[in-house]
């Protein structure tokens, strides 16, 4: 599958009424969605971007004093729980141990458990559940111990 095929593929998404369309060439899977019936445009999908420069200088200024910074090792959606019904994993001030995990991140349908590098307390939590996250953002700040 190349550009042009994605291409056409998103322009038939625009100019019909599909709401939600998937498609599978060479063992390559994509799938297009509209936000809702009357917007026409299309749900953007992330691609690995730097760190804005403001966040990136809060996570430095963070890291000086000493805090770890666990951050997104793929590009997908930040999830606190495991299930939409479940408490989230961890919360604000929690003690957590080097490899408990702490969130999931979502890329192309698979769970990503992210897990803590270091023990210590919850000090920060980036994002809300449910949104978007990219390579190399910040996702919790540690305290260790």
């Amino acid at each position: 599958m190349d550009i042009n095929e994605i291409r056409q593929l998103i322009e038939l998404i625009k100019e019909t009424d599909i709401a939600e369309l998937q498609y599978e060439k060479d063992g390559m899977r994509i799938s297009l969605k509209r936000e809702s019936s009357t917007a026409s445009a299309l749900r953007p999908v992330a691609a690995p971007t730097a760190v804005p420069e403001e966040k990136a200088a809060e996570t430095k200024e963070q890291e000086d004093a000493g805090y770890v910074t666990v951050k997104s090792p793929i590009v997908g959606t930040f999830y606190r729980s495991s299930t939409p019904e479940a408490a989230p994993l961890v919360e604000l001030g929690d003690s957590v141990r080097k490899g408990q995990a702490l969130c999931i991140v979502e890329a192309m349908k698979l769970m990503n458990e992210i897990e803590s590098e270091v023990s210590g307390k919850i000090v920060k939590i980036f994002h809300e559940n449910g949104t978007a996250v990219e390579y190399g953002e910040p996702l919790f700040q540690i305290n260790p111990l």
